[in-house]
């Protein structure tokens, strides 16, 4: 949608802000982690999990207690200024006055995730493109595969030798393609039965 575009925001902050904060901040601001995230955590403090790379948004991998998170298209829970790059928790920040400005220069916030017009962050992406490259066994979790270039990690991770094991709950571009494993049904509950299996 407009709302989302980097453009339109720039020239219509305040409809921009309204919308943002009703679905990400009061809407799915409310989720919390659940069972998948918790085993996700916990297979990364045994040593059994060395990065997760999400598309998603919401921090919950990190509110679960997982540190080495990836966030392919950024955190709704940090906000950037676009005028001087000084960024904010939201927790440090009012959305009581919209749209956002900057404490410091009084320049326009956003959030930090990808809009229509952004690039994936550097920083993420190199990184995303190196835990696939190291990869031995790569767990492909609730996703189409149809986002790209997020969707290309999975496939530099079998060209480096890794085995893919695909959770969803129906099949994917993945699945005929570079999946050696599919197990199919909800992440909480296959991520649980994983876990119960690798004790």
């Amino acid at each position: 949608p407009e709302i989302l575009d980097l453009h339109y925001f720039r020239q219509h902050p305040e409809k921009s802000w309204q919308v943002i904060k009703e679905i990400f901040y009061d809407f799915f601001g409310k989720a919390r982690p659940n069972a998948a995230h918790y085993v996700l955590a916990r297979m990364e403090s045994k040593g059994l999990l060395k990065n997760i790379i999400t598309q998603n948004i919401d921090n919950l991998h990190q509110e679960a207690g997982s540190r080495q998170v990836i966030e392919f298209h950024g955190n709704s829970h940090r906000l950037t200024c676009i005028s001087c790059g000084r960024q904010f928790g939201i927790n440090d920040i009012s959305l009581d006055t919209l749209p956002v400005k900057c404490d410091v220069c009084n320049g326009l916030v956003k959030p930090d995730f990808i809009f229509f017009g952004e690039g994936i962050p550097p920083q993420a992406y190199e990184k995303s493109l190196d835990a696939a490259r190291r990869a031995e066994v790569f767990l492909i979790i609730g996703t189409t595969g149809e986002i790209m270039p997020a969707s290309q990690i999975p496939f530099l991770a079998k060209q480096n030798g890794a085995t893919l094991i695909e959770i969803n709950t129906q099949p994917s571009k993945f699945t005929g393609t570079v999946t050696d494993l599919f197990l199919e049904g909800k992440a909480t509950e296959v991520m649980q039965q994983l876990e119960a299996l690798l004790g």
